[in-house]
């Protein structure tokens, strides 16, 4: 499990490390971490050009003191400082190895490193930061344990921020290595252990190793009552093509049998025979997908059944409508999930997982907010984001498929938290697998889903 921590619960990790440490230890653990992943990007050391960009406080220090080991190596280092307040040990550390402080201008550098703020700076940047990374636009930056001028603690961005093609982060993973717009930012991750003592995570994302712990598998006297019937009440005349695609989704292979009500039957027959049409006994409902004005009809009905629901698509506007104790995920994107708020698209956009939290402590339901970084934000606070998937998975059908996937996982006995963590990751993943770089269709997802299974199963087994 990768997990993400606050920068509170990190700060207090570091206290009691540094109480048993020589004074100036823990930032020479991190300087050497950061001096080594720079030497990885720039291959050879000798000779190239490194530019720091340091501000005030311990970033900086680690910016200093990497920039004297790379300096040792034989690297042309220049440190601009952007503070008065510049680290004094690790700047008399650069310039005994041959490194030297510049105000701007010069060579231009091979990688550039964003020393500027740390994990407890505000958000946004001031004009001399600004300034002196449009003196090196376009070259590589590392940055610092954070892209400076993100929000460590919510993911936002507000004003002018880095964009990291590397993020060198120490002990932990923050919170806006993860969640969006900030996670964007961070470029490639790499962790360095610095032998940190950390509480429980604020945030968890998953594994593969523990997305095949959390697979549903059957034992040798299953039979497809006993693995699960998910129903799924999707599509209309207008969008009968959501409910062949959420049947797809739904009739992967990780629950026992498929039940389909609603006026798409013949396209789903046609594309999947095995897929049961009628209403009948099922384990779980998924409701929603392509519904349109048949929505709230369909969710009413799925609710009398008392079984655990998926809501996705036009549903999701009707799950207010619910009784309190109901056993409900919700799929939204952005904009569903504003309309459902009563707030802007952008606000959610800007404070993803501020309002996937919100929305699940208010409505009393698992929130699985769709994009780039998905969010599964359960009713009592715990939040697993997924980092699998592909910019192409941003095609029509692509939820519709995730919602019948994450409805089997629930018909299979998962909690709604863990069928919709597990199903956007194998989402994601299968998305990975379908695309191969390249475009794909909302069907290709869920034929992909079988082959990551297996490959899970493997790995588990081996």
């Amino acid at each position: 499990m990768r997990r993400a921590h606050t920068v509170e619960q990190v700060r207090a990790a570091e206290g009691e490390l540094m109480a048993r440490l020589p004074e100036g230890a823990l930032m020479q653990r991190a300087a050497h971490g950061l001096a080594a992943a720079v030497a990885d990007l720039l291959g050879e050391v000798y000779g190239a050009r490194v530019r720091l960009l340091v501000g005030p406080g311990d970033n900086g220090g680690d910016a200093l003191w990497a920039g004297a080991l790379l300096a040792r190596r034989g690297a042309g280092v220049e440190a601009v400082l952007l503070s008065e307040k510049a680290h004094a040990e690790g700047l008399a550390a650069l310039r005994a190895a041959g490194g030297r402080v510049v105000d701007s201008g010069g060579a231009r550098p091979d990688v550039v490193v964003d020393g500027i703020l740390g994990i407890g700076g505000r958000p946004g940047l001031r004009e001399n930061a600004v300034a002196a990374l449009a003196d090196v636009a376009g070259v590589p930056v590392v940055a610092v344990d954070v892209p400076s001028g993100v929000e460590v603690d919510t993911g936002r961005v507000d004003g002018p921020h880095v964009r990291a093609h590397l993020t060198v982060t120490f002990g932990t993973h923050k919170l806006a290595h993860l969640v969006d717009p900030a996670a964007e930012a961070c470029g490639a991750l790499h962790l360095v252990d610095i032998g940190l003592d950390l509480p429980e995570a604020a945030l968890e994302a998953l594994q593969p190793a523990d997305a095949g712990a959390l697979l549903p598998v059957p034992g040798p006297f299953d039979h497809k009552y006993t693995r699960g019937v998910v129903g799924v009440r999707a599509g209309s005349e207008q969008y009968p093509g959501a409910a062949v695609l959420c049947t797809s989704g739904a009739g992967t292979g990780l629950a026992g049998m498929v039940r389909y009500v609603g006026s798409a039957a013949d396209q789903v027959r046609a594309v999947h025979p095995e897929v049961v049409v009628g209403a009948g006994r099922v384990q779980a409902w998924v409701v929603g997908s392509g519904g349109s004005e048949g929505a709230a009809e369909a969710l009413a009905e799925a609710a009398a059944d008392g079984v655990p629901l998926v809501v996705d698509a036009d549903a999701i506007a009707h799950v207010r409508s619910l009784e309190p104790d109901a056993d409900v995920l919700i799929t939204p994107h952005a904009g569903e999930l504003a309309a459902l708020l009563d707030v802007d698209r952008a606000e959610v956009e800007a404070d993803q997982l501020g309002y996937a939290r919100r929305a699940a402590a208010d409505l009393g339901v698992t929130v699985l907010l769709k994009g780039r970084h998905t969010l599964c934000a359960a009713p009592d606070g715990r939040v697993r984001v997924t980092t699998t998937g592909t910019p192409w998975l941003g095609t029509a059908g692509a939820g519709d498929v995730l919602a019948g996937l994450c409805g089997a996982l629930r018909a299979a006995g998962l909690s709604s938290y863990d069928a919709g963590s597990l199903g956007s990751w194998l989402h994601g993943a299968a998305a990975q697998l379908a695309s191969d770089g390249g475009p794909l269709v909302a069907a290709r997802v869920a034929d992909a889903v079988p082959p990551v299974v297996r490959g899970l199963l493997r790995s588990t087994l081996s």
